[in-house]
């Protein structure tokens, strides 16, 4: 019985753990660029975009496709980022928890 309520105060302190976690990332903000730093883009924890900044060289209406694609690549630098951050402290969450890979917890 005791073993069990040792659990329980573990896992409400892990329960507690993910919170503050998870309030830190919704306020993580993180940039990705692409084009030399051209595009760039700011996403926060949640991988929700808060920003887009285009550098005027780029805008000129026969470059449209070019802009598209680095506006995309600036994401994917972004978000990759914010999943990387987002995996460093679940670890240094869940310590040495034996987590399958690939776990989402949110």
């Amino acid at each position: 019985m005791k073993d069990l309520m040792g659990m329980m105060k573990k896992a409400q302190e892990l329960q507690g753990q993910m919170q503050r976690m998870q309030e830190e990332l919704a306020a993580l903000e993180v940039s990705g660029q692409s084009g030399a730093g051209l595009v760039q883009i700011s996403l926060n924890g949640k991988g929700e975009m808060r920003s887009v900044k285009i550098d005027p060289s780029l805008l000129k209406p026969d470059d449209a496709e070019i802009v598209e694609d680095l506006v995309l690549a600036a994401f994917q630098d972004a978000k990759s980022k914010v999943e990387g951050e987002m995996q460093k402290r679940m670890q240094e969450v869940a310590g040495g928890l034996p987590l399958p890979p690939g776990l989402k917890l949110f």
